[in-house]
């Protein structure tokens, strides 16, 4: 794990958030430098997705209607969700749903390294707070792509976290919202 404990998140970057109906959409955008066929099976294969991801899939993602578990991380109960694989074209867009939330990755190929695009709608008070957790996720899979892990952060692990607290206030400011300033037990609860 050695980086660990050196390890800082950057500043808050990369993110938006859309209203469309009643549904918030957060969409987060990172440049990494490995190319999307690596990128899309740290995306999709539960091996890798144990490393950085805030769920655990008892299944590959890889391939269209494939039905997966999904067990959430850190979670105060047990939250498993069962979701079928509405799209998947390799290395490009995968789709599926996670607790009931649409999500979509899209990777764009930059001669050599991807960009990567996360679509997921999100409740309006969470959206700074989900925000900050895809942010450390981002991290940590970069790490984990350049053969240098630093283990996952998610859930209330990463909420304890300094890095988090920051990047969710950062996050709050850019979007124009109140950061919720709950400490990581009121978070669970609400």
């Amino acid at each position: 794990m050695g980086d660990r404990e050196q390890y800082i998140p950057s500043p808050a970057y990369g993110a938006q958030m859309r209203k469309d109906g009643e549904k918030w959409t957060l969409i987060l955008v990172r440049e990494l430098r490995h190319a999307p066929e690596k990128v899309w099976v740290a995306l999709t294969e539960p091996g890798h997705l144990r490393e950085w991801a805030p769920f655990e899939a008892d299944g590959s993602l890889g391939t269209v209607g494939t039905t997966v578990k999904l067990t959430t991380v850190g979670a105060p109960a047990a939250r498993v969700t069962e979701t079928t694989v509405t799209r998947a074209d390799a290395p490009k867009v995968l789709e599926y749903k996670w607790g009931g939330f649409d999500m979509r990755w899209e990777l764009e190929d930059l001669g050599g390294g991807t960009r990567l695009t996360l679509w997921t709608n999100i409740g309006h008070r969470f959206i700074a707070m989900g925000a900050a957790g895809w942010h450390i996720c981002f991290d940590v899979l970069d790490r984990l792509l350049s053969g240098k892990p630093i283990g996952r952060m998610v859930g209330p692990e990463a909420m304890k976290f300094g890095g988090w607290q920051r990047l969710n206030a950062e996050y709050a400011k850019q979007f124009g919202i109140e950061a919720p300033n709950w400490p990581p037990q009121a978070a669970q609860e609400s």
